[in-house]
């Protein structure tokens, strides 16, 4: 995917869930506020680090506001990062894995494309039918698009609320078909193991909502590009991040 071609108010894109947060009252710059967000998510940093990080250049940020600013701004950069994806590709991957959560197992659901492309995360207690079925109808309506197929492993919850909820839909149930989305899940191993768990299922579902929206922008398949093509692919994503920050803030005109 190239990110010059990526619409600026995609039709369909993913709703926008509250109104956007605003800078109003911050005393630090947007410049300092994103750059922030932008360690914590892109890096398998603390709060702590990223203040120290910050420190090294010159700006006394506390590791305490650091986080305020990740939980206000992180969520609102990744709804707008999501906004102006293109549309989905028409084959879907459907996986979930366990995390842990204050010492109890609860399961973390995602959904990517063909192309890799993150398009819905949902933390749940269970991985039922009841689950399957809210996180189909979750994601569907997200997306704002219906895929032609999609892959999920042998869980055969997976089968009863595909019937329910897309039954037009392909169906194909191979574990060994789902690597796409297996593979996904490790950004957010390594987050969860350098974040020693997660400390409830709404702060989880908060984080690796945010973390799957801007973690993956900036990861583009670099096994793929040679030097100079990856440099000027990550110039055109710091390019849209600085202008997708600075939308967040802006009033809203109807």
């Amino acid at each position: 995917m190239a990110w010059e071609d990526l619409r600026v108010d995609p039709a369909g894109g993913v709703p926008v869930e509250s109104r956007s947060p605003s800078y109003k009252g911050h005393r630090y710059s947007v410049e300092v506020i994103s750059h922030c967000v932008w360690l914590y998510h892109r890096f398998t940093l603390s709060f702590r680090e990223v203040e120290e990080l910050m420190l090294e250049r010159g700006v006394v940020v506390s590791y305490e506001t650091v986080r305020r600013w990740c939980v206000k701004f992180g969520p609102a950069y990744a709804r707008e990062l999501r906004r102006r994806l293109p549309r989905p590709a028409d084959k879907w991957h459907l996986d979930e894995v366990f995390i842990k959560i204050n010492g109890e197992q609860k399961y973390l659901w995602r959904a990517v494309d063909q192309d890799g492309m993150v398009l819905d995360i949902l933390v749940q207690n269970r991985r039922d039918t009841a689950a399957a079925r809210r996180f189909f109808r979750r994601l569907l309506k997200n997306t704002g698009a219906v895929p032609r197929v999609i892959v999920t492993d042998k869980l055969r919850s997976y089968g009863a609320a595909h019937r329910e909820a897309m039954p037009s839909v392909e169906h194909r149930s191979h574990k060994g078909l789902n690597n796409r989305a297996e593979n996904s899940h490790q950004p957010t191993r390594q987050r969860e193991r350098a974040m020693k768990g997660f400390r409830g299922v709404g702060a989880a579902q908060r984080f690796l909502s945010a973390f799957s929206g801007i973690s993956p922008h900036f990861r583009p398949s670099r096994h793929l590009m040679a030097a100079p093509g990856y440099r000027a692919e990550m110039t055109v994503r710091f390019a849209f991040w600085d202008q997708i920050t600075r939308a967040v803030g802006r009033p809203t005109t109807v």
